[in-house]
C-alpha cells in the first residue's frame, strides 16, 4: 500500500502538520524543544519574574484607588482558577471576573463557574449572546471554516477587553501562553495579549463583519455586538494592557487541577470523556473535548487525546508508550456530542460529514477504496471511515 508519510516528533507523539509545529533533524518537534529550555531554567530565573510582576502589581495597587485592580477572563476552567487564586489569593487584588457564556457548559463546567464568585470573593460578570445567534453562528463557522466554537474564541478574546474598556480597568490577567503547544515563545520572551494574535490565531483571521452577510444565516450588526473589538482610541485611552500568568509563574495544569480541587472545591467531570483521559480540561464546552475536536482530527489526523497526551509525557507524567496508547484509544471516536450538536443546530449527520470531509488536509488524509486512511504515530495505516465528498472534490486525495 502506498502511504502519505507522516513526521511525528520522538520524544511526544505531535505530527508535523500540528498548527506552527516545527520538527528538527533530531526527530525533535519545537514545542518539545521549547519546553527542554523551559526546564533548564533555574529558580534565579522564576524569582525575577516573579519581582518583575511584583512591580506591575505594586504599580497598579498604587495608581488604583477606587475601582475594579484587574480584568481576569474566566471560564470557570481549572486555569481560571488558577488565574484567580494568584491575583485574588497570593496578590490581594480585587478582581472583576469576566465570562463569555457560550451556552455549551457541561453540569460541573456551571457550578465550577458560579462557584468562583463564592471562592474567590469576588464580582463576576458572566455576558452570553441570544442562544438563536449562537445556533446560526454554529451552523454558519462549520460551513465557512469548520469550527462550530469560532463564536467561544471570539468572546473570550473580546467581551473582557470590552469589559475592561467599559470599566476602565487597564490591566488583564490571562492564563497559559502557547508555548506549550507549539514552541512559539521562548523564555526570554515577554509575551502580552495583542489584537493582531487575537485576530490571526484565535479567530482565524475571521472578525464579526465576516458573519452578517451570509444568505442562510441571517445575522445582524446589532447581533454581533459582543465580537466588536475596541478601537485603538478606545486601548490607548485606558492603558489596556494583557499579561499572561505563564509569564511569570511556572505553568504546570495537572498541579493547578489538583490544588484547585482540594483548596477551592473545583469539581472535575463526573463522567470520563469519550475522546481525551483527562477529566479536569473544557468542561466550560461540552463541544471542547468532543465535537469540536472531532473536527480537529477530521482536518488534521490528530486530536486533544494527542495534545494532552504530548504535554504530559513532556512533565513526566507518563511514557511516550503510553502515550501512543491514549492516542490509539481517544483520538479517532466518533463522540455522542456530535448528536447533541446536530440537534442543537437542527443538521443532518450527512450534511454534518459531507461538509467536514471538505476541510480535510491532503498532506494527511488519502482515498482508498471509498475509504479515508492516514498515517498514524505508531507505524501503521488505518482507515478512519467513508468517504463523504462528490467525485469532482476527490481528486486531490488519491495517491
Amino acid at each position: 500500500m502506498k502511504i502519505k508519510k507522516m513526521r511525528y516528533c520522538t520524544k511526544c507523539v505531535y505530527p508535523m502538520v500540528s498548527v506552527n509545529l516545527d520538527i528538527d533533524d533530531d526527530g525533535v518537534c519545537s514545542s518539545c524543544r521549547t519546553f527542554e529550555l523551559f526546564e533548564e531554567l533555574n529558580s534565579d530565573f522564576w524569582d525575577k519574574r516573579k519581582k518583575k510582576f511584583d512591580e506591575i502589581i505594586e504599580k497598579r495597587k498604587k495608581e488604583n484607588k477606587d475601582n475594579y485592580d484587574c480584568v481576569i477572563p474566566v471560564s470557570g476552567g481549572k486555569d481560571s482558577y488558577y488565574q484567580t487564586h494568584v491575583m485574588a489569593s497570593e496578590y490581594g487584588l480585587k478582581p472583576l471576573l469576566v465570562t463569555y457564556h457560550g451556552n455549551n457548559y457541561l453540569p460541573e463546567g456551571d457550578y465550577n463557574r458560579d462557584n468562583m464568585r463564592h471562592a474567590f470573593d469576588a464580582d463576576h460578570l458572566v455576558f452570553g449572546p441570544s442562544v438563536e445567534t449562537l445556533k446560526k453562528l454554529n451552523r454558519l463557522c462549520f460551513r465557512k471554516m469548520g469550527d462550530m466554537n469560532w463564536h467561544a474564541h471570539c468572546g473570550i478574546m473580546t467581551y473582557p477587553i470590552q469589559a475592561a474598556v467599559r470599566h476602565n480597568i487597564p490591566l488583564i490577567i490571562w492564563g497559559e501562553i502557547a508555548w506549550d503547544i507549539s514552541g512559539m515563545y521562548e523564555p526570554d520572551d515577554y509575551v502580552e495579549f495583542s489584537a493582531r494574535s487575537r485576530h490571526e490565531h484565535s479567530l482565524r483571521g475571521f472578525e464579526w463583519y465576516d458573519m452578517i452577510n451570509d444568505e442562510k444565516e441571517i445575522i445582524s450588526e446589532k447581533d454581533v455586538l459582543w465580537a466588536k473589538y475596541p478601537t485603538d482610541d478606545e486601548i490607548l485611552k485606558v492603558g489596556v494592557r494583557g499579561l499572561y500568568v505563564g509569564n511569570f509563574f511556572k505553568w504546570d495544569p495537572n498541579w493547578h487541577a489538583k490544588m484547585v480541587e482540594e483548596k477551592y472545591g473545583f469539581k472535575p467531570s463526573e463522567r470520563e470523556f469519550e475522546r481525551t483521559y483527562r477529566k479536569s480540561s473544557n468542561l466550560d464546552d461540552r463541544y471542547e473535548n468532543g465535537a469540536h475536536d472531532l473536527l480537529k482530527f477530521i482536518k488534521f489526523g490528530y486530536g486533544r487525546a494527542s495534545d494532552h497526551a504530548s504535554k504530559d509525557v513532556r512533565t513526566g507524567y507518563f511514557s511516550r508508550e503510553k502515550a501512543i496508547e491514549m492516542v490509539k484509544k481517544y483520538d479517532s471516536v466518533v463522540s455522542s456530542d456530535l448528536y447533541y450538536w446536530l440537534k442543537y443546530v437542527d443538521m443532518s449527520e450527512d450534511e454534518f460529514w459531507f461538509t467536514a470531509d471538505k476541510f480535510r488536509d491532503s498532506r494527511v488524509w488519502w482515498i482508498q477504496d471509498g475509504k479515508w486512511w492516514k498515517d498514524n504515530v505508531w507505524g501503521e495505516p488505518s482507515e478512519y471511515g467513508e468517504v463523504h465528498l462528490p467525485k469532482d472534490m476527490q481528486e486531490k486525495y488519491y495517491l
